[in-house]
């Protein structure tokens, strides 16, 4: 398996429109990160989690040319409005529809959003066409891989816990939430890569603030952990070297093939 982080910072990117950003060395291209996305190679498919207001960048700029699976974590702004452009793999794809999965509240948000793309075809060529289906608690990808699903709690609504399974490899991608809930953590023990929710310093109602995510990292005892939603109090080359010697700050164009975490776990 593998995951490519397309985007890695919070709902209103980093830096900041018109904000001060102290403290964040915009000279380094690790503090200037899109809305958070992700997309997860998984047992032969091309997996997309979220859809960032920068979709068609983040695609162009990691070379995403294919995708076989949408999965929206759920129905926020930050994570819904690139969804147009998945016109394009519509485009390509066998019959022009591809799977879409979230959770109740994500699929509302879905056909509010997008209904011209739920006609069951595409309204013309190059329009995108979304088979939507609520997330199961656990979908099969091929005889060896899967991809398990955990709700997570995220101030009054839920979303979308991601665990995906492909023989003796695991990835565990929690995004957007306050805490884990006994079973995200019982889906996430042993993973080679853990990815969580990393907002700032300080508590937030609804997000993991920075010692949340420690404690959460230690809990699950990961092989490998990478913080992601990100805001701008958090500068790379501030955090990176505090973390534990296993944790990491993720960043726009970062990309994790387990095969070699295994070999070189550092």
């Amino acid at each position: 398996m593998k995951i490519t982080f397309l985007g890695t910072g919070t709902s209103q990117g980093v830096p900041v429109i018109a904000g001060k950003n102290d403290g964040l060395d915009l000279s380094n291209p690790k503090n200037w990160r899109t809305r958070t996305s992700a997309c997860i190679e998984i047992g032969g498919k091309s997996v997309l989690v979220d859809a960032a207001p920068e979709l068609r960048l983040q695609c162009l700029k990691n070379d995403i040319r294919w995708v076989d699976i949408f999965i929206l974590t759920h129905g926020h702004s930050d994570h819904i409005a690139g969804m147009d452009d998945l016109r394009r793999f519509c485009d390509i794809i066998p019959g022009n529809k591809l799977p879409v999965y979230s959770n109740e509240y994500g699929l509302k948000r879905v056909e509010a959003m997008f209904p011209y793309a739920l006609m069951g075809k595409p309204v013309s060529s190059g329009y995108p066409c979304f088979a939507a289906s609520q997330m199961p608690d656990c979908l099969e990808i091929s005889e060896n891989a899967r991809i398990m699903a955990a709700p997570l709690p995220h101030g009054n609504m839920e979303t979308l816990g991601l665990v995906f399974e492909e023989g003796d490899e695991k990835i565990a991608y929690f995004t957007d939430c306050k805490r884990l809930t006994p079973r995200a953590l019982e889906l996430a023990r042993r993973a080679n890569l853990l990815v969580l929710d990393f907002l700032r310093p300080k508590p937030h109602p609804t997000h993991m603030c920075v010692s949340e995510a420690l404690r959460a990292a230690e809990a699950v005892g990961a092989l490998k952990t990478y913080f992601t939603h990100t805001t701008s109090q958090i500068d790379y080359d501030t955090w990176e070297p505090q973390l534990p010697k296993n944790c990491h700050i993720a960043y726009d164009g970062l990309s994790v093939d387990l095969s070699e975490l295994r070999q070189n776990p550092e």
